[in-house]
């Protein structure tokens, strides 16, 4: 059997106990987890698109709600040499999960990344750090209005100014929970939506639609705006792009 092979049959077997790991994750608390398969690749590469843009700098980077990995393994390859990677999870068996990952990536071990996981809710996240880059897997739809409110001012207070947010929202849910949620959850998100809508008003700089994903999303990307003197992360001198 070759390498190539026997990689290929690791990759196939982490991918099935990520997608078992989240589905019973799911069943304990779909309002935390939310989600029933891990991040596709076209998801994540999405996400960690702003880390390669700002190479080969070291960048200081920051991922919330990281679930059991699978935009981590996408994002630890694309870190410059001498960067940090600060990993927030909530739950405690998937940050169990973070840390072996941390531990045993070929990235870690050689020490062109100093890699950190911490058991937190991001808002609680006690550092006084501030990045260029934050990559968000949290179920923010799933959450109520001020918290997503929490979630995102602590966003904003944790990037260098001119540093970028992504993170990513399904398609249809809002729909979806119209036609088939009561009403008073229905409200929820409607609620939500608009907390959201009027940050990527003030802060978004992009936005693609990755439909090989289950379910397909929307992947945003959101600039805290530079300093007046500051090039913004084209190396142009800018402020937020507003619409």
């Amino acid at each position: 059997m070759d390498d190539w092979t026997t990689s290929h049959r690791r990759v196939l077997a982490q991918r099935e106990a990520d997608g078992w790991m989240f589905l019973i994750e799911a069943a304990r608390d779909l309002r935390t987890t939310g989600a029933i398969a891990p991040s596709s690749k076209a998801l994540a590469r999405a996400l960690t698109d702003p880390v390669r843009a700002q190479a080969p700098r070291p960048l200081a980077v920051l991922e919330a709600g990281a679930g059991t990995g699978a935009v981590t393994r996408h994002l630890i390859p694309r870190l410059p040499r001498g960067s940090r990677l600060d990993i927030v999870e909530a739950n405690p068996r998937f940050a169990d999960q973070l840390l072996i990952l941390a531990a045993t990536h070929p990235r870690t071990t050689s020490r062109s990344a100093d890699i950190t996981v911490h058991q937190s809710l991001v808002e609680d996240l006690d550092t006084d750090r501030r990045y260029d880059v934050i990559v968000s897997g949290l179920p923010l739809t799933n959450f109520a209005p001020h918290t997503v409110e929490r979630i995102m001012g602590r966003y904003l207070e944790l990037l260098h100014p001119g540093g970028t947010l992504t993170y990513f929202a399904y398609l249809g849910t809002r729909r979806a929970r119209t036609l088939l949620a009561s009403q008073s959850e229905a409200r929820r998100h409607a609620a939500v939506d608009h907390v959201m809508t009027a940050y990527q008003r003030r802060y978004a700089t992009a936005r693609w639609s990755v439909w090989a994903n289950l379910p397909p999303a929307h992947v945003w990307h959101l600039q805290r705006p530079p300093l007046p003197s500051q090039p913004s992360a084209d190396g142009q001198h800018s402020a937020a792009w507003t619409r």
